[in-house]
């Protein structure tokens, strides 16, 4: 199996970088995703990865083979990198199997056979060998350019934001079969996207570009629930991002005290992740009901209600004021059979610990919140 390293890339386009001192790898075998917001490098990276253009700086090796160095620089088609991209890009003069048979030599005695098995690989039939591309549907094409790519038998494959242009139950069913594909083969993949669902759903390895460097990196599990920075939080999914005032692994925050991944002492900012909220109703109205968030309005979404929440007074001494100018509304996704609507309350429960995004220790130049001892 081979490895993928950038080491210290760098592209420069007019006197404007776009990537900047890049240094990443992708996992021999695995499924690496570089995902980030427009204009963040991503495809530069892929087409420098692909030789379609030359970095500035830095050294791009696969399976310990340079790629592209100060010194060396091998071209696309020597460097046994397979490209989709997000529109096909197939030759629309030939036939489908003329299309995948483009990366097979004409002399090979089994190139018939190995056309009608990576028909048979994407799913398509032996008789769609015969249309031309412009026959085919956009699903039908990306398959089509997903099998000419394995053709190649690469050592890597990359993939430039191949699903974008399908609707969402084909673009799940096309990236599966991807992954399927990828898996069986071996194959080192690198799929760009600025899909995060996307993103999630296909890596094992994770990387998010801003503004042409790497912001954080690691498995998609651990930069949704412990990102590197706010950015990279907000990113890649909904997030509740609240100041609190943190000691013995609990925050005081809006939400009231919540266990966090950080002991303190410290003022600081925590992530909480709205799935990571469940609602129910609250009791009978009492003394403290004042202190339950307020459901202020909810929308249907098909499997699920979205309910906007407002902590109105929590009447909790022990947030500092400071913390009371943060957000005190949120948005939660519930069950469609909880049956809550704007203008009661509800208990909020939370599972498992917030992640500080950003700490200050704690000295005597700082004020303690009221309650601190």
């Amino acid at each position: 199996m081979t490895m993928l390293e950038l080491k210290d890339i760098t592209r420069i386009y007019r006197g404007q970088p776009a990537a900047r001192d890049v240094t990443l790898t992708a996992p021999a075998g695995g499924r690496t995703v570089i995902v980030g917001p427009s204009g963040s490098g991503k495809t530069t990276l892929l087409r420098l990865i692909a030789g379609f253009e030359a970095p500035d700086r830095g050294e791009i090796t696969l399976g310990g083979r340079v790629l592209a160095s100060p010194s060396v620089f091998v071209p696309p088609h020597l460097r046994r990198v397979a490209y989709v991209p997000q529109e096909g890009a197939l030759f629309p003069h030939m036939s489908v199997a003329a299309n995948i048979g483009f990366a097979i030599p004409r002399q090979a005695a089994d190139r018939h056979a190995r056309i009608a098995e990576l028909l048979e690989k994407v799913g398509l039939s032996a008789v769609m060998g015969e249309r031309r591309p412009h026959q085919l549907s956009g699903g039908q094409q990306q398959r089509v350019a997903l099998a000419r790519a394995l053709a190649q038998e690469p050592e890597l494959m990359l993939l430039d934001e191949p699903f974008s242009a399908l609707d969402t139950s084909l673009r799940d069913a096309m990236r599966d079969m991807v992954e399927s594909l990828l898996a069986e083969r071996g194959i080192t993949a690198v799929l760009v996207t600025h899909d995060q669902a996307e993103a999630m759903a296909f890596a094992d390895h994770l990387i998010v570009m801003r503004n042409g460097k790497v912001a954080d990196a690691g498995s998609p599990q651990r930069l949704y629930e412990r990102p590197a920075d706010m950015e990279t939080a907000a990113f890649l999914g909904d997030a509740i991002v609240l100041p609190a005032d943190i000691v013995d692994k609990v925050a005081m925050t809006a939400l009231g005290p919540v266990v966090v991944d950080h002991a303190g002492p410290a003022l600081g900012t925590v992530l909480i992740r709205p799935d990571q909220i469940s609602l129910s109703p609250a009791p009978a109205a009492g003394s403290d009901e004042n202190r339950r968030p307020l459901v202020r309005h909810r929308t249907y979404c098909g499997g699920h209600w979205r309910v906007e929440i407002e902590f109105i007074d929590r009447g909790a001494p022990e947030i500092a004021s400071i913390f009371c100018a943060g957000p005190r509304t949120f948005s939660i996704r519930v069950d469609n059979a909880l049956d809550i609507k704007p203008g009661e309350h509800v208990d909020v429960k939370l599972a498992g610990p917030a992640h500080v995004l950003r700490r200050q220790a704690l000295d005597t130049q700082l004020v303690p919140s009221p309650g601190r001892p």
